[in-house]
């Protein structure tokens, strides 16, 4: 059994200007099995036949099919934590048997789980009741990773990393974690068990935008803005819960992007559209391999009468916008923008505006763009105050030109760990009383890395706090006036500003999920 870190550092580059920080708390490994060791020390075990067996590499297996076989480890003591487990099924006694990961277990009968059955699908329960469940597809022999989260009565399953299941149960308040394999055979490896932060909050049934911090979810997960409770959701799930479709033209994705019911609408291939395609509650637009694109126009999430909240998009090419690329807009909230690439277009790539708000952009590539990301719709519209909480990290800027992003209003907005390379005007600017953080980014060939309490062209002055940011060739980070820090809303780990230039240049963009 080991503990392992959860962020690597590089090697540091010369040339770097930085600035000391005191990182917020970031999120903690309470436990980690790979099995490597051989043996299963720590665990417990209730029915069927548990060995360390060599699947490819050390890994846990039950290979009885005809016992409710669970497997326990850790504290009875943990209260708000995520489990995450690569789990294979073997074979199931029927299609109505499952295998899956345990969260909170009081013993062998009382506990949370997150199971895939045979007859395909993933369910949430508590002990054996079904919580939510959703179609998903289950392959005997085939690795699957599933994450539980537990954070106060907040119960959320992913599968792949991709969100699908959620509910609210405070029956069981803290546990052991555990493997259960409920008449079927199954192997188990990479147990790790996540913490950090405090437990969600009962969903707010008002529309003021108010937030509690949570734990931070994992990799592959929303995180950031994207996954904090507030304005009646507990975080961004998008389209988990409703049926998988796979869409190769402009009707299919309008069709089912403006349906009144949750999807997962998978983007195949290029799609050429001609305009906005609206996106209304409950969706997400997730490419299919490194080859999906949407061509002439762009995804616009809500109308002033169809809200666009919930929604996910990930890993989709954009180019040749004939206006945004993503407009999120109209009071849109609860959105997470990840992994996708954006070529120019005729305005902006990623646009946040009209009392929008948690939003998470992460892990994109902007390639040549012109007007990058813009935060506020105008000067003119003060309405937007008390909104606009946005999340950018991670983030690759090549060659771009400026609105990395331009913010007006909003606070706090938090920029943090992006890559800035060869940038035409400006990287970020904090106006019209904006409150930024710009932490561990990297700049490089940046004349003018941060505007803000000088204003910007027409708009008058934001504020904005730098901190480990790293300044290579590039002039310095205009900043000035105190924001409210993003950590009184979610837990977050900063990786150092010399190591963000490898991590983003290799994990930004499309086909990097």
């Amino acid at each position: 059994m080991r503990t392992l870190p959860l962020v690597a550092t590089a090697a540091a580059v010369a040339l770097v200007a930085t600035v000391a920080l005191t990182a917020p708390a970031a999120a903690a490994t309470l436990f980690s099995d790979d099995f490597a060791d051989g043996n299963a020390s720590g665990w417990s075990t209730s029915g069927g036949s548990w060995a360390v067996a060599t699947d490819g590499t050390p890994a846990y297996r039950q290979s009885s099919t005809a016992a409710d076989a669970k497997a326990q480890a850790g504290s009875t003591a943990w209260t708000d934590y995520a489990v995450r487990a690569r789990v294979k099924p073997v074979a199931f006694g029927s299609s109505a048997r499952s295998a899956g990961i345990v969260a909170r277990a009081q013993n062998t009968t009382s506990f949370y789980a997150l199971v895939l059955v045979g007859a395909g699908r993933v369910e949430l329960r508590r002990s054996t009741t079904v919580l939510a469940s959703a179609p998903v597809t289950v392959t005997p022999g085939a690795w699957h990773e599933l994450t539980l989260t537990v954070a106060g009565s907040s119960l959320r399953g992913a599968v792949g990393g991709q969100p699908l299941v959620t509910a609210t149960d405070g029956a069981f308040a803290r546990g052991r974690v555990g493997l259960v394999a409920s008449y079927a055979s199954a192997v188990f490896d990479d147990v790790s068990v996540f913490t950090g932060g405090g437990p969600d909050p009962t969903p707010s049934p008002t529309a003021t935008p108010t937030a509690t911090p949570g734990p931070p979810p994992l990799p592959g997960q929303p995180d950031g803005f994207a996954s904090v409770a507030g304005l009646g959701l507990s975080g961004t799930t998008g389209g988990a819960g409703g049926p998988t479709v796979t869409v190769t033209t402009a009707a299919a994705l309008a069709q089912y992007a403006g349906a009144p019911t949750p999807y997962t609408i998978l983007v195949s291939g290029r799609i050429a559209v001609s305009d906005m395609v609206t996106v209304v509650a409950d969706k997400s637009i997730i490419g299919v391999g490194s080859t999906a694109e949407i061509t002439g126009g762009g995804l616009q999430l809500g109308t002033t009468t169809r809200p666009g909240n919930n929604v996910i998009i990930r890993n989709i090419r954009f180019s040749d916008a004939s206006d945004d690329s993503i407009s999120v807009t109209n009071g849109a909230h609860h959105v997470w923008i990840d992994h996708n690439e954006f070529l120019p277009g005729f305005d902006g790539s990623v646009d946040v505006k009209r009392q929008s708000t948690f939003v998470t952009v992460s892990w994109n590539r902007f390639s040549g763009t012109d007007k990058s990301m813009l935060l506020g719709h105008s000067d003119s519209y003060p309405a937007d105050v008390g909104y606009l909480k946005v999340t950018y990290h991670h983030n690759l800027f090549d060659g771009s030109n400026q609105r990395h992003p331009r913010a007006r209003f909003g606070e706090p907005v938090h920029v943090y760990n992006n890559y800035y390379r060869n940038i035409g005007l400006y990287g970020v600017a904090s106006t019209e009383n904006a409150g930024l953080v710009v932490e561990n980014n990297y700049f490089e060939n940046v004349a003018f890395p941060c505007h803000s309490v000088g204003g910007y062209a027409e708009s008058g002055p934001g504020r904005l706090v730098q901190r480990g940011n790293a300044f290579v060739n590039s002039g310095l980070c205009e900043a000035g006036g105190a924001v409210r820090e993003p950590s009184d809303f979610y837990a977050y780990a900063l990786s150092p500003a010399t190591s963000v230039p490898s991590a983003v240049t290799a994990g930004a963009g499309v086909g990097r999920l």
